[in-house]
């Protein structure tokens, strides 16, 4: 079976050992950006949480959203050390996963589709 579609596990932050946030998507590039853009309010937002620095990827909805509230739940120095383990520097994830292209085509169609968002 060809797997189109894939869920992902995700913390922000604002910078190294900063405020973090767990979230879940399956459009990661479109998502990391709508933080960027600041499209949402709320807790990223207010924040500034626009630097992915982790992120891991599932077959099924539902492991990923049972992992995300796992790490909702987690101390905040196991989130760190599990950022570290993978991620030591902190550097910002999302030009490894999306060519600069990708970037721009995306947030070229969230800020034509703004309105979306407005509702």
């Amino acid at each position: 079976m060809d797997r189109t579609k894939y869920y992902y596990v995700y913390i922000l932050t604002n910078k190294k050992n900063g405020v973090l946030y767990t979230g879940v998507t399956s459009e990661i590039i479109r998502r990391v950006l709508e933080h960027r853009l600041k499209i949402k309010t709320g807790f990223a937002e207010k924040y500034f949480l626009n630097h992915l620095v982790y992120y891991e990827v599932y077959d099924y909805v539902d492991a990923a959203i049972s992992r995300e509230k796992q790490l909702k739940h987690w101390e905040r120095k196991w989130k760190i050390a599990l950022i570290e383990k993978l991620n030591p520097e902190w550097n910002d994830l999302l030009p490894d996963i999306a060519t600069k292209e990708q970037i721009i085509t995306v947030k070229e169609l969230i800020i034509e589709n703004k309105e979306y968002y407005d509702h």
